[in-house]
């Protein structure tokens, strides 16, 4: 196989929130931003199934009239059943206008909660695990129509008020035919066990279904079009695509084809139950030919209601209530990791930050990262942090963003513990510029400017930025300058290299003018050595120039000749720290920092 799936199984992040306590968190949201919508749709609805009800009453009337030659009885039969038709068609007709504006403007509310949700989660760990990825994509399916659950709820219970009504009918004959309620149960009781069953297949098989969109995604969008094609991939791409596919779909179709017979097998039993109470009354009973129409008419729509309403339930339970309880799932998820920082930002630092005896393992795995880490980077340094790949220069690059937490050990800002901090007003003090960086195809005052929100649109930060960056030239060849629109799918968007882009996303690290910590992690690697370091070296001088704060800039880089000036040198290898000096110090100590700074420099002569 080319591509597999593995990671942890979804129990590893707990079970999702019950049912019910989930639609009503939804229902609630839905309340407060749509109040008078909702209610209307809600009142509408079921407004809309009581002459739908009453409709057996009428033709089992006017059959009785027709039988015993009753003008009277017919003609009131007859109104009655007008009356009834013409109110469920209008009641149904506004009803579905009024839902149909309560669905688009609810839905606007919704996609925000979840997207604010997932951008206020202060760590990184639900848009890399796997089984957080699982739950948050079936999640992401579902809230674009989680605004149909609302219908769904009150169509449910419109079909219950119909059932009811049915019922007393039914139950006026004798009191016997209360049985038919009874018997309509296994057909619940299956309509309420079948989502559920084919849910935990369902969601025990995402990560299998991401693979296959994500194959999807690769074999039809351009970024990588030009590698599928000199590769040769492409036919292998369609095979592996349609073989994930069927590891996903044969568990689901095989738990829906037992499931549905257990639900026609529960149908069967109310089949009979039907028929059972037709015999009862016009045989057992020997009842007047009223009553028999009435069951005749009443069973019939008796059955139908039954049938929407078991189907409604089902529907749901498996994919409305679902959504609800993953949407819950999240506001947990967000809250508590919201609720451990109780503590402002420093305005400066004094002493700098300290890692305390850090160790750190991604969640979900066993392999240990950074390895009982004991560091002081001093206030107002720049501090370099080298290392081969996968040492976890980045990793604690994360850990000082607030991204992921330590596994064990702390982090100190002077004598805070960085955990208790808020991690909004910690980033608000934060900035950085990332080699994995993304491109923000909007115009190019906004590329930039995004780096500090609150000057967006102010042209001379914007432009101090660039400026900081290197970035002049990259401007300076945009037909419109900074008003130019980005990306080449959108009217009027060029396309940029990947180093224009770069130094772009360089200068949105740069918009803040007084961080307390700024991160530089290989954001330049698209640039010349000579480039980077003459980058580097000016903007080190302005920050010990303005250093009153206790700023640190923390730079990560494979180029020595620009490691070599920074106030303090940190090497990691294995996940451990292994030396810290400046560059002196290290060169003279003759250690790793020492040797693999000769090699990189014999590669240059």
């Amino acid at each position: 196989m080319m591509f597999s799936e593995s990671g942890p199984t979804p129990d590893a992040i707990g079970p999702l929130p019950p049912a019910l306590s989930s639609m009503w968190r939804l229902c609630t949201l839905g309340h407060r931003h749509e109040p008078r919508l909702m209610i209307a749709s809600f009142a509408l609805s079921q407004l809309a199934a009581l002459p739908d009800a009453l409709l057996a009453l009428w033709l089992a009337l006017l059959g009785k009239g027709v039988l015993e030659r009753n003008t009277g009885l017919m003609q009131g039969a007859a109104l009655g059943l007008a009356v009834s038709a013409a109110a469920t068609w209008f009641l149904r007709t506004v009803s579905t206008r009024v839902q149909r504006r309560f669905r688009d403007k609810v839905t606007i509310a919704l996609e925000s909660h979840v997207a604010r949700l997932q951008a206020s989660v202060a760590t990184v760990a639900h848009q890399e695990r796997p089984e957080y990825l699982d739950r948050l994509s079936m999640l992401r399916n579902q809230v674009f129509v989680l605004d149909h659950m609302y219908m769904s709820l009150f169509s449910t219970l419109g079909w219950i008020l119909r059932l009811v009504v049915t019922m007393a009918l039914l139950v006026s004959i004798h009191p016997a035919m209360i049985l038919l309620a009874v018997f309509a149960i296994p057909t619940v009781l299956v309509s309420t066990w079948r989502p559920d069953v084919e849910r935990i297949v369902q969601e025990r098989g995402a990560q299998t279904q991401r693979l296959a969109r994500h194959l999807f995604t690769l074999a039809t969008t351009a970024p990588p079009g030009k590698e599928v094609r000199v590769t040769g991939i492409g036919e292998r791409l369609v095979t592996e695509r349609r073989a994930a596919w069927e590891r996903w779909y044969g568990p689901v179709a095989s738990v829906r084809w037992g499931s549905a017979f257990w639900q026609a097998l529960a149908w069967a039993v109310f089949g009979l139950a039907y028929v059972g109470a037709i015999v009862f009354v016009s045989s057992g009973l020997a009842a007047p030919a009223g009553s028999v129409l009435l069951v005749l008419a009443a069973g019939a729509r008796l059955s139908s209601y039954i049938g929407a309403t078991v189907g409604e339930i089902g529907f749901l339970r498996g994919f409305w209530m679902d959504g609800s309880r993953r949407l819950a799932w999240l506001e947990d998820y967000a809250a508590s990791v919201a609720a451990a920082g109780d503590l402002p930002a420093p305005a400066s630092l004094r002493r700098g930050i300290r890692f305390d005896h850090v160790t750190f393992s991604y969640p979900g795995t066993s392999k240990v990262v950074l390895d009982d880490v004991s560091l002081t980077l001093p206030a107002g340094a720049v501090v370099a942090i080298v290392g081969e790949n996968g040492a976890g220069k980045t990793t604690l690059v994360k850990l000082l963003a607030k991204m992921y937490e330590p596994s064990s050990g702390a982090i100190f800002v002077d004598d805070t513990p960085l955990a208790r901090v808020s991690a909004a007003e910690w980033r608000a003090r934060l900035a950085g510029a990332f080699q994995d960086f993304f491109r923000f195809e909007f115009r190019a005052r906004q590329t930039v400017g995004l780096g500090d929100a609150p000057r967006l649109d102010d042209e001379l930060a914007v432009v101090v930025a660039v400026d900081r960056a290197g970035a002049g030239d990259v401007v300076s060849k945009l037909q419109s300058g900074l008003d130019t629109q980005l990306g080449p799918t959108w009217p009027g968007g060029v396309e940029l290299s990947f180093g224009q882009w770069q130094k772009l996303a360089l200068a949105r690290g740069f918009m803040r003018d007084a961080p307390l910590l700024l991160v530089l992690d290989e954001p330049t690697a698209a640039l010349d050595a000579e480039t980077e370091h003459a980058l580097f070296e000016r903007y080190a001088a302005a920050m010990k120039a303005n250093g009153a704060s206790g700023r640190i800039t923390i730079l990560v880089s494979h180029r020595f000749s620009t490691v070599r000036m920074a106030d303090l040198i940190v090497v990691l290898d294995g996940a451990r720290l292994v030396e810290v000096g400046t560059h002196d110090q290290l060169m003279a100590a003759g250690g790793q920092y020492s040797q693999l700074y000769g090699i990189q420099a014999a590669a240059y002569r």
